[in-house]
């Protein structure tokens, strides 16, 4: 079969051959069940985050980065309200699926509290560790809102973006946080 482009399209079978990762039998096969999957997957992450965001303001030594942290904490249990929401839009239950990539950065945090000393230091990594879990969410939050509108689920996609807005002006608090003073000291500290 020929392309437009000239380009000679692959049959399934002979894509197996390549090395093309085949899908679990649950595997979503239409925009919704991928949509789906990834409120499940946010989901579990947000969950998370609210035991994450609490003890790194618990580690962290800065009144402004505590503040932002706490302030995040409370959009955070907002994010999980919402989320559940957007379920309810669509008919379904909120259901958590793990979130490894969450997961992940949470590990990484944790592993940057035991690899500093408290100070300024370990508040920059802080900072660093809770702006990619940020950046993860942004990217989530966009994707998921882009779907929503694409399926057609304009109040969902109101309440998505409006935790993207969230997101991105956490990040950007954190940046502030960084910029004026955390990594100014930190630096000092060397």
């Amino acid at each position: 079969m020929k392309t437009s482009n000239n380009k000679k399209e692959t049959t399934p079978k002979e894509t197996a051959k390549k090395g093309v990762t085949k899908p679990k039998s649950d595997a979503a096969s239409g925009l919704t069940e991928l949509f789906e999957d990834g409120l499940k997957d946010i989901y579990w992450a947000e969950k998370a985050l609210t035991k994450a965001i609490p003890a790194m303001a618990k580690n962290a030594t800065s009144a402004d980065l505590i503040e932002a942290l706490n302030a995040h904490l409370t959009e955070t249990e907002e994010h999980v309200i919402r989320l559940e929401k957007v379920f309810e839009l669509i008919g379904k239950k909120a259901t958590a699926k793990k979130c490894d990539a969450m997961e992940g950065l949470i590990e990484e945090g944790k592993g940057i509290l035991e690899e500093t000393e408290i100070g300024v230091v370990r508040d920059a990594g802080i900072i660093a560790a809770s702006q990619k879990i940020e950046h993860y969410e942004i990217a989530t939050y966009g994707t998921l809102r882009q779907f929503a509108e694409t399926l057609g689920l304009a109040e969902a996609a109101t309440l998505l973006e409006q935790t993207l807005d969230e997101e991105k002006s956490a990040d950007v608090k954190l940046t502030e946080v960084a910029v004026n003073a955390v990594n100014l000291e930190a630096a000092e500290a060397d």
